[in-house]
């Protein structure tokens, strides 16, 4: 084999050669999850990686909807139920449930949680001017939890901001 040829094949920098995928998109890109057979996406650069279920440490005292805690590589990530945190019917546990771990950089902190949902769906490519603003009726997911949504074919999906979910309430005890 000659050299040269070899060297022809190489990409140049910032060229790819990656034909039938079709990956790259001038809009933003979702992972998008089931809860409760509803879809809802989030930012996928805030993913950092999406793990199968598994019984966390519990915290005393802690919220109904914080299932506990896990050591991931050594960083202590909390785990939350979003069904609970919403109130959408009970919590089911089975082979499909999955924790999506999400990590946010503000500029004097880094939070990683991670949020057990029914199911992963899909990546999705949204472009900006697709997304709609969300409607204040009132629904199970409270407004300020809302980025918008999306029509996806003969379905709506609902964007979730990552930044308000990464917030955790105080818990008040009773």
């Amino acid at each position: 084999m000659d050299i040269q040829m070899l060297a022809d094949e190489v990409p140049v920098e910032g060229e790819y050669s990656l034909e039938g995928i079709d990956f790259i998109t001038s809009g933003e890109q979702y992972l998008t999850f089931l809860l409760a057979d509803e879809q809802y996406a989030v930012d996928i650069l805030c993913v950092e990686e999406i793990r199968s279920w598994e019984n966390p440490t519990r915290i005393p005292n802690s919220p109904g909807y914080i299932k506990g805690v896990i050591n991931m590589r050594g960083i202590i990530v909390p785990i939350v139920d979003l069904r609970m945190k919403f109130n959408i019917g009970e919590a089911n546990y089975c082979e499909t449930t999955v924790v999506i771990v999400l990590t946010v950089e503000t500029e004097n902190k880094t939070r990683t949680i991670g949020f057990v949902v029914d199911a992963v769906s899909d990546v999705l490519n949204v472009e900006v001017n697709e997304i709609k603003p969300a409607p204040a009726f009132g629904g199970c997911v409270p407004q300020n939890y809302l980025d918008g949504l999306v029509n996806v074919g003969e379905n709506v999906v609902t964007l979730l901001n990552v930044n308000t979910l990464q917030e955790i309430e105080k818990h008040q005890l009773i």
